[in-house]
């Protein structure tokens, strides 16, 4: 899988970027630091001055690339959820079974994420920590409704519609393919952040199964 990924690129609204980083060195260091960064020290506390002194590069230089860091977490969330989707395909894309399609990618969306050698500037196992604490700031703003006509969530919808197609393929019948494929991809984040800061209400810190989880919720519901 890594050899079919490294063949592609993926590609992000280009309204979230002034330049696109991908396209020179300078870009390609500030979203590998500006992941390790925020990681490091929070989204809160993260700036464009202190990501130019951890580059060490003038904080002007930055905002040629990205507007602000609300645009920079949007940028680096469709980059997620692209990966995500693109491995989610891959390892599907054989697979003629409905309940066995939709059981590997439910393997895919929650499984625990490991760096991706393929995207050398960019540590996918520190990025899947970014999107399960600050990705639902993306999402929680006034701005929320004008971005999402400016299509900065599609590719985030588009991961959800394409559990929602599975679902309802397995169970044409069932009238809540939406709300159950959205609690899945969102439901999984939030897992993963109860397993770090609230121990005590998820199963998940006592052993890994929030793939189980939702393999047999699935099965229970749609089966």
């Amino acid at each position: 899988m890594p050899n079919l990924l490294s063949n592609l690129k993926i590609t992000i609204n280009e309204k979230l970027y002034v330049k696109d980083p991908e396209t020179s060195e300078l870009g390609r260091n500030i979203i590998k630091n500006s992941i390790l960064l925020i990681d490091e020290i929070g989204f809160e506390a993260f700036t464009f001055k202190k990501l130019g002194e951890k580059i060490q590069s003038n904080e002007s230089s930055i905002y040629r690339y990205f507007e602000n860091k609300h645009k920079l977490l949007l940028y680096l969330s469709a980059w997620y959820w692209s990966w995500i989707e693109y491995n989610l395909v891959f390892a599907t894309h054989n697979i003629s079974d409905p309940i066995e399609k939709l059981t590997i990618s439910i393997k895919i969306i929650t499984q625990n994420i490991v760096d991706d050698i393929s995207t050398p500037h960019i540590d996918e196992s520190v990025l899947n920590k970014i999107i399960i604490s600050d990705f639902y700031k993306t999402l929680l703003t006034k701005d929320v409704d004008e971005e999402n006509k400016e299509g900065f969530f599609t590719v985030y919808k588009r991961l959800i519609n394409r559990i929602i197609d599975m679902i309802t393929v397995v169970n044409p019948n069932y009238p809540y393919a939406k709300s159950l494929a959205s609690s899945i991809v969102q439901g999984s984040l939030h897992q993963h952040f109860l397993k770090d800061h609230f121990k005590t209400i998820t199963n998940l810190s006592e052993k890994d199964c929030l793939s189980d989880f939702y393999i047999h919720m699935i099965k229970k519901t749609l089966l």
